[in-house]
């Protein structure tokens, strides 16, 4: 029975699989279609039965059904990076960072520029959590002399700074 049950499954995702990436219009990709349909019960209820993982069988029918109706798919990993900065506001932020604390900009401006950029992507990330924020600015701004960061105190100066620039406006 087990046997049967993992051959199902397999055969399943293989015709699913399949019939997902056939987009021509030969008389193979014709036939495909009624399999899937008659294979759909045996792929959801094999994977339960057998213990292999659903998510190689799921189609966006089973995704419809099994995730809430409000719900987004993730961003993606750059979500909320702003654009490099002209060389105007890299000045004006590396200035506002150099005038905190020199070491603050000790690993040169487009490093400087760099931390600030990822800053801002937790900005957008974190709209509401401020002391999330200031931990970030924590992380992310550091040099040799502060190898984990400013302190909570120059952290949060570090994120006005940053978000002054204009440099968060460009997402």
């Amino acid at each position: 029975m087990r046997t049967r049950s993992l051959t199902v499954a397999v055969a399943a995702a293989a015709v699913i699989g399949l019939a997902g990436c056939s987009g021509s219009t030969d008389s193979a990709s014709k036939a495909d279609p009624a399999a899937p349909a008659s294979a759909a019960p045996a792929a959801s209820a094999a994977p339960a039965a057998s213990g292999a993982p659903a998510a190689s069988g799921a189609t966006s029918g089973d995704a419809a059904a099994g995730t809430p109706a409000g719900a987004k798919p993730a961003p993606p990993s750059n979500a909320g990076l702003p654009a490099e900065p002209d060389s105007a506001t890299a000045a004006k932020l590396v200035a506002a960072l150099k005038a905190l604390d020199p070491d603050i900009v000790s690993a040169g401006p487009a490093k400087t520029v760099e931390a600030a950029r990822k800053q801002c992507q937790a900005v957008y990330n974190y709209p509401k959590d401020h002391a999330r924020l200031v931990a970030v600015a924590g992380s992310t701004f550091t040099s040799a002399a502060h190898p984990k960061g400013f302190g909570p105190e120059v952290s949060e100066k570090i994120l006005a700074a940053v978000q002054a620039s204009g440099l968060c406006t460009r997402i």
